[in-house]
């Protein structure tokens, strides 16, 4: 079975909607070829100017590995339904992008999915090991895409795939990796099987993970377990309550902050983004008290134009969690998702080019 499904001219076509006079971003991004095999697509559209691979995971295990809601699967197609329709111009062309695809979950879903009908209950047990079987796809997948010498952008599923991306990071540069994160939960919990509570804790373990911050941490959404196991570790975080409540920072102070710590490490930077943290968000585990899109956007357009990143992870969106339904699930979580894409885009090739 392929672990990677390609995002062909065929997915392009049913997505993008053509206009005279116009070109869209799906008009001219790199496309994979789907008869080559995956390092011959990363080498060829490096060549041809690309310098990010964009890829989605569309699995919903982690968080229930985690005991939490379905529906993070939609999120590579929501997004690319929107951001391939944005116009290509002088901001942004579209050929800085590969647009890969799809890391291959279809056995997994199916094989953690209950049937009623025949009387099928998957436990956790087989959850967890599922989590672990995709944690090696998307390590494979992620380190082709940095050897090909292009930065990751991953999109959808849960946040146990910042494990992956960790790893393969660790790999590839040889060295151990400094995370932030936007998100209300560390995400360090107990090394208790793999979900989505735990990648950053297993990555730490396994001695990817050098440094982390979390931006945006809830002060009573993480078990006093939990911090004083991030404590341990040397993990550090600027609260919900501290900068968008009790307002004794605010955003900007903490970025800066945030980004000369990152940069006095001397590591690649994971930059995370659990979308969790957005208000009103459609995810695994939405909330009405979150940060606004426009300063996610801020964070995200800030540490890649001071910071050294080595991929961007936006993770959780479920556009059927959506109140109104799929439709206006898939429509809100496109429009932002698309948003966090050009920030991030933008702000490193002025990264890159300073």
């Amino acid at each position: 079975m392929p672990e990677l499904i390609p995002f062909t001219h065929t997915d392009m076509a049913s997505l993008v909607s053509v206009r005279n006079g116009e070109t869209k971003l799906g008009q001219c991004v790199h496309l994979a070829n789907h008869e080559h095999p995956l390092e011959t697509i990363l080498v060829t559209a490096r060549a041809h100017g690309a310098r990010f691979a964009i890829i989605g995971v569309s699995e919903d295990i982690g968080p229930r590995a985690n005991l939490g809601r379905s529906g993070a699967t939609d999120a590579f197609t929501a997004s690319m339904r929107q951001w391939l329709n944005l116009q290509s111009n002088r901001f942004l062309s579209g050929t800085e992008c590969l647009v890969l695809g799809q890391v291959n979950t279809a056995d997994l879903q199916q094989q953690t999915t209950s049937n009623t009908a025949d009387k099928t209950v998957v436990t956790l047990g087989e959850l967890r090991d599922a989590v672990e079987q995709l944690d090696e796809r998307v390590i494979r997948i992620v380190s082709a895409i940095l050897t090909a010498g292009l930065e990751p952008i991953l999109i959808g599923g849960g946040h146990n795939n910042a494990y992956g991306l960790l790893m393969a990071t660790y790999s590839h540069y040889q060295r151990q990796v400094a995370a932030v994160n936007l998100d209300p939960h560390s995400d360090f919990r107990l090394l208790e099987g793999r979900h989505s509570g735990n990648g950053f804790s297993y990555a730490a373990d396994r001695g990817a993970l050098g440094y982390y911050h979390v931006l945006g941490l809830h002060e009573l959404k993480n078990s006093e377990t939990n911090l004083s196991q991030l404590t341990e570790f040397g993990g550090t975080w600027h609260s919900l309550q501290q900068i968008w409540i009790r307002r004794e920072l605010s955003l900007s102070e903490a970025l800066v902050d945030i980004a000369a710590k990152l940069n006095d490490t001397g590591l690649p930077v994971g930059l995370e983004l659990d979308v969790d943290a957005i208000a009103k968000m459609p995810s695994s585990a939405s909330t009405i008290a979150g940060v606004p899109l426009l300063d996610a956007a801020h964070y995200v357009s800030y540490i890649a134009r001071h910071c050294p990143c080595a991929y961007l992870h936006l993770a959780e969106a479920a556009p059927s969690c959506h109140e109104a339904g799929i439709e206006a699930g898939l429509r809100d979580v496109g429009q932002s998702l698309s948003e966090l894409i050009y920030a991030y885009i933008q702000a490193r090739t002025a990264f890159l080019t300073q």
